[in-house]
């Protein structure tokens, strides 16, 4: 039990470890060939968005919209990438048959 015990808080250490590194990294989504581009954290905080002068329509707002939406969800599928790729290798470490909700 004991060993089982140190497994858990050395994963528990890891993943913190591991959301501290995503909170550090940075992913940029883009759409409309990057004249919007939106820049994320690893944890889904937006730190900045980007608008090209070409992509400003005065009569065409919508697109710009539409433009800005893409960005944002490619940033946040790169996110999602991002996470799963420094998350899950720890996230199965402890699964398996321990029975514990939450690891």
């Amino acid at each position: 039990m004991a060993r089982l015990l140190e497994q858990a808080q050395q994963m528990q250490q890891q993943l913190a470890a591991a959301q501290e590194q995503l909170a550090q990294e940075e992913v940029t989504g883009t759409a409309g060939g990057n004249l919007v581009s939106v820049t994320m954290t690893g944890q889904g905080e937006v730190t900045a968005v980007t608008i090209a002068p070409a992509a400003v329509d005065p009569d065409d707002v919508e697109s710009l919209q539409d433009l800005i939406v893409a960005a944002f969800r490619d940033a946040s599928r790169a996110v999602n990438e991002l996470t799963a790729s420094r998350m899950g290798p720890l996230a199965g470490g402890l699964g398996g048959g321990l029975g514990l909700p939450g690891l």
